[in-house]
């Protein structure tokens, strides 16, 4: 049995949290931790702070990004694991998280 990895101590997830919350972009943040962009969505996300960028028409966006830290999430990986899956259509991409949330 392999020990998990831990990306993110407590502090550094409560310094995320923190610069999320007080307006600062993700970008900035990935950037200041040396981090991949996704990767702070998919802690923000599983702190459960994130709010997704909306479209013009006011609904949720659902990116490419959010499909793979959806299915990253189903399975309790890290969404670093599931980058080559940005190449793969939004349309395979929907059928795919919609057959496992099914």
């Amino acid at each position: 049995m392999t020990d998990k990895t831990v990306n993110y101590t407590p502090e550094q997830t409560q310094q995320i949290v923190g610069l999320y919350m007080t307006g600062n972009s993700v970008e900035m943040i990935a950037e200041q931790f040396g981090k991949s962009v996704r990767s702070i969505v998919a802690k923000l996300s599983r702190e459960g702070v994130y709010i997704p960028k909306t479209a013009a028409k006011g609904q949720a966006r659902v990116t490419k990004a959010d499909m793979i830290l959806a299915m990253a999430n189903h399975f309790n990986l890290n969404p670093e694991e599931f980058a080559s899956f940005e190449k793969a259509t939004n349309s395979a991409l929907e059928l795919l998280l919609a057959k496992l949330k099914a």
